[in-house]
């Protein structure tokens, strides 16, 4: 049965998709801009795209990005502390954590609503291809797959390449969480056919359909958008296809996909009851077999 509306939980969740520049106190400044304006319009909490406050730095080595990284906690965490306590959200952030002389980590902070921080997880699965050479910058996490409690529920926050994994997803469904969050910044390889380019983009969204099924929870996934150039100049550079949205439990539409090309933000109505109710219908949790999940923890089982 359905709950009665009384008694659900909703949570209403507010998306910022950024096209960035080179200047990041210009991008800071825009974002904060955005949060304040869907704060006003009623969202509970915020969640930005991955590394948003810089342009996408991986598309070539260079020692010098390292700079970049900022402390935690520190004047950049501070300035995000500072908002989510003036605009009385939830707000997930991505950051370039500077946690000691070279060693550096892909990191999401939760700040609470009043401006504490409520967690942090930093990025598992780190990609090394062609334009994302992120393996030369950040040291793989250490922190596991644990959903972050805050005021607005258990948020299983995850970061971009994360959400190409089933096993991440399901452990942070399996450690409660009550939704699943992925900060993403991915996008085309210009030389791709339109064809190629459309597949990837619809793979990227049937697999986190996918997550949200298999696993009986709502998720969000945002992305980046726009052109940004290679400083080597040896690729064409990325184009970010946008695209971000939400689903529900079913992996049906809540919002979205955005446009691949503009700008957006949106608040969303998510029902968290209706998670008990899916996962009654469809018991996945209740029929796995995990006395025969053992190769697993195998790189590959031949």
């Amino acid at each position: 049965m359905t709950q009665p509306t009384e008694q659900r939980r909703y949570l209403y969740a507010g998306v910022v998709q950024q096209h960035n520049t080179g200047k990041i106190d210009y991008n800071r400044r825009r974002l904060c801009e955005k949060v304040r304006s869907l704060a006003a319009k009623g969202a509970r909490l915020v969640v930005l795209q991955e590394l948003h406050d810089s342009l996408y730095f991986c598309q070539t080595e260079n020692v010098g990005n390292c700079d970049l990284a900022v402390d935690i906690p520190g004047e950049v965490t501070e300035i995000y502390s500072s908002l989510a306590r003036e605009c009385g959200i939830v707000l997930v952030t991505s950051i370039f954590e500077r946690r000691a002389p070279g060693l550096y980590h892909n990191t999401a902070l939760v700040f609470e609503k009043d401006g504490s921080l409520a967690g942090k997880y930093r990025k598992m699965h780190i990609p090394d291809d062609p334009a994302y050479y992120e393996k030369f910058y950040f040291t793989p996490g250490d922190l596991g797959f644990e959903p972050v409690d805050t005021s607005e529920g258990r948020l299983g926050v995850l970061v971009c390449w994360d959400q190409w994994y089933p096993e991440a997803a399901r452990l942070m469904a399996l450690a409660g969480a009550e939704i699943l969050i992925y900060p993403t910044a991915i996008g085309w390889e210009s030389s791709d056919s339109p064809d190629e380019k459309e597949r990837q983009r619809e793979a990227w969204i049937t697999v986190q359909r996918g997550h949200a099924v298999a696993n009986g929870l709502p998720l969000i996934a945002v992305n980046r958008v726009g052109h940004e150039p290679d400083p080597s100049g040896q690729t064409r550079g990325i184009d970010f296809w946008g695209s971000t949205f939400v689903c529900g439990p079913q992996g049906e539409f809540l919002y979205g996909p955005a446009s691949t090309s503009d700008e957006t933000e949106a608040i969303v109505k998510i029902d968290l009851s209706r998670s008990e109710e899916v996962r009654r219908w469809w018991p996945f949790l209740r029929d796995r077999r995990i006395d025969a999940y053992g190769d697993l923890t195998l790189r590959f089982r031949k």
